[in-house]
């Protein structure tokens, strides 16, 4: 491995150190409360209803964090090589296997924090082919449950999805498909309260979305603040970790406060003119998740090329998909907020139409589209993306990368290559 994977990459905000020590000590809280006092705890998918689990008191993990987790400490090469050794595929989606990898290795000396403990519940949404098989072969591994939730079509195909999300949630995402979904979060209910003994309050859950609607304000108003800025006050990697590591924690108190300084020292570098890089000459934009295993990447951009990376899919994100309009009907709009969340991300027309839009918003110059090779999920609407976003004016190279796995990676190739794709774009 080289070292240059190994390089710390810049962050710029005071918000975000804080927000990577409360990760910290949530990681060893969780660790205590599951393994000295036994209290239980669960894992799940990024797409499910962590609300639920808020709303009982019951930590968890999120799956995909945990593998950008496992990947930003260099151990995916290893890991990966335990599940070959194991007959494992060698095609498989990285970004949801990592985890069980890390179960198989059994080395709680080499994994972060010694390994995660047994949860009460895996939880995750039938996306794609390979969750399935994942998830009951990790619950298998740890000797605990699978619960899975369906992902039924939609069929209301509105590009322009965005515009009524936030106060006509059940006409954008589907009556049918809300109700299913939240039959389904009534046994997943029901089946925590018998394993665990704690009681599911609808009221708190209803609290706890008026305050998940305080915190994504706060972000969604984060967010159009960098896309008006020029120049750009606010790196990707500032960007990233100040909106998912409160998701993974939303409508806390501490949630809620973070979203809030964030928003704040955003808005005081903006109006300072504060910028992420002093020769910024191309706005990008970044599409797909982050690259967990080398994030130095994003910087060598900035200072070779002057390229800033001003969009990621995190922050604007907040706005449209998560905040919702309660009207009396908690769980039914928690149901819409949960229902379409990859499908907006991956999937035309939602996923092409929404980022055109954005590229739009924020004076986009270029796009660059992470394809993971082994991802269906990740792969399903980037070609038709790519070709909207070229409609729009706007070049999009497609960057064949997984986000988790270094095999194969070369910094300095990629950055070779995002040169020649500028150049040949017109940005000389």
């Amino acid at each position: 491995m080289s070292d240059e994977r190994r390089d710390n990459a810049r962050k710029d905000l005071l918000c975000t150190s804080e927000a990577l020590a409360y990760q910290k000590r949530y990681a060893a809280d969780l660790k205590h409360r599951v393994v000295d006092r036994n209290e239980p705890f669960v894992i799940a998918q990024a797409d499910t209803p962590h609300e639920i689990f808020h709303a009982m008191d019951i930590p968890l993990i999120t799956n995909q964090w945990w593998s950008a987790y496992i990947s930003a400490k260099q151990l995916s090469p290893e890991y990966f090589a335990v599940m070959r050794e194991r007959g494992y595929p060698g095609n498989g989606c990285r970004y949801c296997s990592l985890g069980l990898a890390c179960t198989l290795a059994k080395d709680p000396a080499r994994a972060p924090w010694g390994g995660l403990p047994k949860p009460t519940m895996l939880v995750a949404r039938l996306t794609c082919d390979c969750i399935q098989q994942v998830f009951e072969q990790w619950a298998a591994a740890l000797g605990t449950e699978f619960f899975a939730l369906e992902a039924p079509a939609w069929t209301r195909k509105d590009p322009r999805w965005f515009d009524a999300a936030n106060e006509r949630w059940e006409e954008v995402f589907e009556p049918r498909r809300i109700e299913l979904l939240v039959e389904e979060m009534r046994l997943l209910i029901a089946r925590l309260e018998e394993k665990t003994g704690r009681v599911f309050s609808e009221d708190r859950l209803t609290a706890l979305m008026e305050r998940i609607n305080e915190q994504e304000g706060y972000i969604a108003e984060a967010a159009r603040i960098i896309g008006a800025a020029r120049p750009c006050p606010v790196s990707i990697l500032d960007q990233m970790p100040n909106t998912m590591i409160p998701q993974w924690h939303r409508g806390s108190d501490w949630a809620v406060a973070h979203a809030r300084r964030f928003r704040d020292e955003v808005m005081a570098r903006a109006a300072a003119g504060a910028a992420v890089s002093g020769n910024e000459r191309i706005r990008l934009m970044w599409i797909g998740a982050g690259l967990w295993h080398d994030q130095g990447f994003y910087n060598a951009l900035e200072e070779r090329l002057g390229a800033v990376f001003v969009w990621s899919m995190y922050m604007p994100f907040a706005g449209p998909q998560y905040i919702r309009a309660v009207q009396g009907r908690p769980m039914h709009a928690l149901a819409s907020r949960i229902c379409s969340m990859n499908e907006v991300l991956h999937l035309p027309p939602w996923m092409n139409g929404w980022m055109v839009s954005e590229a739009r918003r924020c004076g986009i110059d270029a796009a660059v589209i992470l394809v993971p090779p082994d991802s269906r999920l990740s792969q399903s609407g980037i070609k038709l993306t790519r070709l909207s976003l070229q409609a729009a004016g706007v070049p999009a190279l497609l960057l064949d990368a997984d986000m988790v796995d270094a095999e194969g990676w070369s910094r300095d190739a990629m950055v070779d290559r995002m040169e020649q794709f500028l150049r040949t774009a017109g940005f000389s």
